[in-house]
């Protein structure tokens, strides 16, 4: 219960506030351009008892994932955390999600008193293993990924563990690179504790206490009552990943959704068997994802923290590809989170019918770019290229923007070509693209490049080139998703969705994210918007009337043409036979 309203709300403010500017910390101090640029981080504070009160605006499908992690440290370190302790893991198997995402945990004290945690987790560009980036999805074991870390002190009463960091850092590719962003979690936690200790200055510690106590309460009673307004039942959905990168699939995830007086139950009974690759995740790691989702179709002012998690019930299979088992390689994790998501909102469409979105490009496409120098340095480049948002209910799909799991940015142009092993030729998006229907899907994106050094390793993570993001209501189908070698010249081919290659000097890459799928029928559609986005270049005029039945002239809608176009195109859907005879 809520005894002062607004102490309540200054609180709540000032909590999410710290959480952010922990993010802002590290994105003002990150060395290396898959954090800086792209924003692949996250930062959270815990209360004493490792309950996560408060989260930055970063990854989604990071930040569900603390829970697991702060019981891996209180497992290990118990009652023996002091002032000025430092805590890495990055293992799967005790708290992690895949070695990329270090976690740094930071106890803020007051005097003698645990006040709580600060939390950060940064995916670094390389961990090691024997692909550059670390998160190759031909991998077949953890043990070929790169330098597992278990819970463990990198840092003991304010001194660093230098022998320990070394360990680190001699079994990466770009070991300066790891240090500059593992400084900058370092200071975030700095940021979250100074701001946590302020707040207990002010509250006092039993008044801290009850705050949070609260606060989570608050988000778990904003959560249920968001849930009382659904109808009960029980409802399923499944959704693939079309392969997984050595020959095998398609891949399951499969979702019974239960709503009940109680909560939410998410049943992933079903759900595809570990594979032999990388794309394996951590129950965690699914549970985050879930998380993710129905935060995605609820308002958006229910505090994300553990009062938010306590309606949740969960069954994940052991031993599936949802809850992969040591040894099984996890790096390439991420697509699975995405597809999950996917799966969840598909489950939940028909009970949120005004909130749920079609299915978008199936989350960031990952591009790693491996080389070492005439000097013997390695370099290792990331692109993780967005795509797009399905339509939504009442609007159409966003262009070029991250999946809401993930919240990354696409990386600026400037900022690949710096390096100068590589040249982008070209980026925008592909016309005709978004799925059809009352709104249109979000286009999908490309990008050009070409490889200016001798010889470098390509590895790409996409998905979405058979199963496609998948239309609500009546509306299209996204379009898939594309890997091409020397488009349009000699020696063009179409690579796999998930391939790892040598490329060498001169040989051009285009990439194409996933189109997302559309809402509604598209001969709901009203003439006018089709004809925006012809003359916006979103979609063509034989798009426009094969989609839409809209035939436009000039820069105008022929009206009577386009009433005939469309009388024609429902005549066939009601009739499918007819179409054997055109």
């Amino acid at each position: 219960m809520i005894r002062d309203a607004v102490t309540f709300e200054v609180f709540r403010n000032a909590v999410t506030g710290i959480a952010d500017e922990m993010a802002i910390t590290i994105l003002r101090t990150a060395h290396s351009q898959l954090v800086a640029s792209s924003m692949d981080f996250s930062a959270a504070l815990c209360d004493a008892q490792g309950r996560v009160i408060a989260q930055a605006n970063t990854l989604p499908v990071h930040l569900g994932s603390i829970p697991a992690a702060m019981e891996a440290i209180s497992e290990e370190f118990g009652g023996q955390v002091r002032p000025g302790d430092i805590y890495l893991l990055n293992d799967p198997s005790l708290g992690g999600m895949h070695l990329p995402d270090v976690f740094a945990v930071s106890p803020v004290f007051q005097e003698e008193v645990l006040l709580g945690y600060s939390v950060t987790v940064v995916n670094h560009t390389d961990v090691g293993g024997w692909a550059a980036g670390s998160m190759a999805v031909q991998s077949k074991s953890i043990f070929a990924e790169g330098v597992q870390i278990p819970p463990s002190r990198l840092v003991e009463a304010g001194v660093m563990n230098e022998t320990f960091l070394r360990l680190i850092l001699r079994n990466v590719r770009e070991p300066e690179l790891l240090r500059g962003d593992l400084e900058s979690q370092l200071a975030a936690c700095h940021t979250g504790a100074e701001g946590l200790r302020a707040l207990a200055a002010r509250h006092g510690v039993q008044g801290l206490e009850g705050l949070i106590d609260e606060l989570l309460d608050y988000s778990e009673t904003l959560l249920r009552a968001a849930l009382a307004e659904a109808v009960s039942g029980t409802y399923e959905f499944t959704d693939h990943i079309d392969d997984d990168g050595l020959g095998s699939g398609p891949i399951p995830i499969r979702v019974k959704a239960t709503l009940s007086e109680s909560g939410i139950e998410l049943d992933f009974t079903g759900s595809s068997p570990q594979v032999e690759s990388a794309l394996n995740a951590t129950d965690s790691f699914t549970r985050s994802a879930a998380y993710a989702a129905l935060q995605g179709v609820l308002a958006s002012d229910i505090p994300a923290n553990s009062g938010f998690y306590r309606p949740f019930t969960f069954v994940i299979p052991q031993a599936s590809i949802l809850n992969g088992q040591r040894p099984a390689a996890r790096g390439a994790r991420g697509l699975v989170g995405f597809r999950i998501i996917d799966a969840v909102l598909g489950a939940l469409a028909p009970v949120f019918p005004s909130r749920v979105p079609a299915a978008g490009d199936g989350g960031p496409d990952g591009i790693a770019i491996g080389l070492v120098g005439a000097d013997g340095e390695s370099t290792v480049l990331w692109d993780p290229l967005s795509g797009a948002w399905g339509a939504r209910p009442d609007r159409d799909g966003v262009d070029g923007i991250s999946s809401l799991g993930a919240n990354l940015t696409n990386t600026p142009v400037e900022e690949l070509e710096r390096s100068g092993h590589i040249r982008i030729d070209g980026y925008g998006y592909l016309p005709d693209s978004g799925g059809a229907g009352r709104w249109r899907g979000g286009l999908a994106t490309f990008r050009d490049m070409t490889i200016l050094t001798p010889e470098v390793t390509v590895q790409i993570r996409s998905d979405r080139r058979k199963f496609l993001p998948y239309g609500l209501a009546g509306g299209e189908q996204g379009t898939p998703s594309l890997n091409v070698l020397n488009l349009g010249g000699p020696g063009e081919r179409v690579l796999e969705s998930k391939p790892h290659l040598a490329m060498t000097a001169g040989t051009r890459h285009r990439h194409v994210t996933a189109g997302g799928g559309g809402h509604g029928s598209p001969f709901e559609r009203a003439p006018e918007r089709v004809l925006e986005d012809v003359l916006d270049g979103k979609v063509t005029r034989r798009g426009a009337q094969r989609d839409y039945g809209v035939v436009i002239t000039g820069d105008a809608i022929d009206a009577s043409a386009t009433a005939r176009s469309r009388d024609q195109a429902r005549s066939r859907t009601a009739d499918p036979s007819s179409l054997l005879a055109e």
